[in-house]
Order: C-alpha cells, then sequence, then structure tokens
C-alpha cells in the first residue's frame, strides 16, 4: 500500500478520536500489537496488513475507497440506512448529534447552508414541529406500516428526544454560521399541515391551528436571530459573542438543501437526499466544486442579519402572511 494512504488513514483516525486518547492505546488492543508496533505503521516504517486496513476501516467507520481515489468525475458518498423495523425520532436525532459532537471537536469549525424549505435545525427549537416533520416523513414518504392506521395526536416529545434535539442545538449553535434562505422558506411545510388537515390524518383537527402557531413563533425567533446576527435558543438572550448568524436572501429557490463545513483539519458536505436523509462526502474535487457554487450563489444574493433592517423585516413579514393564510383557511373550514 502506498504511504500516503497509509497516512491518510492515520489521519482519519486521529480526526476520530478527537484527543480523547493516543494512536498507540488506541489502536493496540484493536490491532492485538504493542504501542511500539502501532507507531512503526504510524510512522509509515511497517506497512499495514490487509486484515489490519480492514479492522481499521470497519471500526472507525473510514473508507477504503475513497482514499485510493475511485478516478475523475466519480464520488463517494455515505448516508445513515433507513431502517424502517428501527426508524424513531431518537434514533434519527442520534445520527445527527453524533455528526454535529464530531464537527465541534475539530479546529474552528464553520457552515455555509443553503435551505430550500426547512431549516431543521432551527425547527429544533419548537419540538412540537420536529415530530410533526419526522411523522409526516415516516407515514407518508416511507409509509412505515407501524404508521399506517395511526392519525397524528398530541403527545409530548419523549425526554430522550427532547434532550437529543436540545443537544443537538446547542451545538449548532456555537458553530458560526452563514445561511441562505429563499423565499419559499417553510411553504412545503405549510402543504404538509394543510394536507394532514384535509386528509383528516389529524386526531384532532385543531392541532393543525397549533402547529401553525407554532410556526409563526419560529419566524418571530428566526427574525430575532437575523436581527442580532447570533444565533441562541428561543427564550433566551442573544450572547454578547461567538454564535455569529450571518443570513442572507436568496430571490430565486435554492434548488436543493446544502450543508457545507469546513475546519482546519477538513472539509466537507451534506447534501439533502430522499427527503429528510442526507449524503455526506469529503471528497476534495467534488467539495470544492460545490462550494464554488455556494459562493456564487451568495454572491447573488442579499445579506439581511444585522444590516438592510428594510429587506429582513419584508422577508418575514412575507413569510408570517403566508402562515397566517394557511392557518385562516384551516380555521375558517373548522368553523364552516
Amino acid at each position: 500500500m502506498k504511504p500516503n494512504i497509509q497516512s491518510q488513514i492515520f489521519q482519519q483516525i486521529k480526526l476520530r478520536l478527537a484527543n480523547q486518547d493516543s494512536i498507540g492505546n488506541a489502536l493496540s488492543e484493536l490491532l492485538h500489537i504493542s504501542p511500539d508496533a502501532v507507531y512503526r505503521r504510524y510512522r509509515n516504517e511497517t506497512p499495514l496488513t490487509a486484515t489490519e486496513i480492514q479492522k481499521l476501516c470497519q471500526h472507525f467507520d473510514i473508507s477504503f475507497d475513497k482514499l485510493a481515489s475511485v478516478g475523475n468525475g466519480k464520488v463517494l458518498f455515505d448516508y445513515p440506512p433507513l431502517n424502517t423495523y428501527d426508524f424513531s425520532l431518537e434514533s434519527y436525532l442520534e445520527g445527527i448529534r453524533e455528526r454535529f459532537t464530531y464537527l465541534k471537536s475539530l479546529s474552528n469549525p464553520s457552515m455555509l447552508l443553503a435551505i430550500n424549505n426547512v431549516q431543521f435545525f432551527q425547527l429544533l427549537n419548537f419540538p412540537q414541529l420536529v415530530r410533526f416533520r419526522l411523522y409526516f416523513w415516516a407515514k407518508t414518504h416511507l409509509q412505515i406500516k407501524d404508521y399506517a392506521l395511526e392519525k397524528f395526536k398530541h403527545e409530548k416529545t419523549s425526554d430522550r428526544a427532547f434532550e437529543l434535539g436540545r443537544d443537538i442545538l446547542q451545538l449548532y449553535n456555537q458553530i458560526p454560521s452563514t445561511e441562505i434562505f429563499d423565499p419559499e422558506l417553510m411553504r412545503g411545510f405549510m402543504r404538509q399541515i394543510w394536507y394532514y388537515y384535509k386528509a383528516h390524518l389529524f386526531e384532532d383537527p385543531s392541532y393543525a391551528l397549533f402547529l401553525c402557531d407554532r410556526a409563526l413563533l419560529m419566524v418571530h425567533h428566526l427574525h430575532d436571530q437575523a436581527s442580532a446576527g447570533k444565533k441562541f435558543i428561543y427564550g433566551t438572550q442573544a450572547p454578547a459573542d461567538g454564535n455569529e448568524f450571518n443570513v442572507y436572501m436568496n430571490e430565486t429557490i435554492n434548488s436543493e438543501a446544502t450543508f457545507y463545513y469546513e475546519t482546519n483539519e477538513t472539509k466537507g458536505l451534506f447534501i439533502s437526499h430522499n427527503i429528510m436523509n442526507y449524503l455526506h462526502t469529503s471528497d476534495e474535487n467534488y467539495v470544492s466544486d460545490t462550494k464554488q457554487i455556494l459562493d456564487k450563489q451568495l454572491a447573488n444574493s442579499s445579506l439581511i442579519s444585522l444590516v438592510n433592517e428594510k429587506e429582513r423585516n419584508s422577508f418575514f413579514y412575507d413569510l408570517e402572511k403566508m402562515i397566517r393564510s394557511f392557518r385562516a383557511r384551516i380555521e375558517a373550514d373548522i368553523n364552516f
């Protein structure tokens, strides 16, 4: 094996260990060799065997194909498989928290997001909206059998799901982000509420109004954060420093939800997949190409956080007006 590939494997392992343990200690037990033998491999003095490569890649979730390069015009992605027998709000959130925890452990992380429907991380400020979003995905899109005969009903989010959501929100808030919104923000989500109402899939039809009211609160909270240029949890105050929140308004439509991240150690990309799932890659060429497109999209958008109060107020006024329109239709139908 080429020394540079062996070095890349150890680099990936160091990133995953995040200074929680030494290379020697962590790998000697896994490979059943001494720490000295581990460091000889680390220094490329001794090549890794095929069996050792297999163990390391499986244990640390490293794609050997990606490191060996699959050729020009080809990109390897990883994604969380949809196990319909184990789908739950908790399991979905656990995967996201694991990704954010890893990102936060790296040096100087930052994010650039293009949002085409719902800002899911901001949605976590209002757990009822997250529960509906994932329920809609499981029942209507994945068509999981356990949900087939159920109607959506008012329930508290489990303590575990609430804890996971709050952890993700805190991690998201701690990482500076630049985000591009478009005029269709939240429209698809409101159409889902309207669809469930008209399809009689709410156990209590008036719960649709409750969700509309929570969506309005989310818009107000987004507005407050954009005005302050800081991210903070709903019900708290903007921090004095840190938690940078740069919001841009794109007058056209963001074709897909894209999450670009960058740290001192690595760069990567998450892309929306199958509506609520996501693909991930750190392929250098693909990530670089996508970043160039995002930068051009950013250049054609208007900054509405901290500055441009008129444009900011106009954007959020139109967003609130759209949600109130859906709410009025539901309320009128219930009264009729």
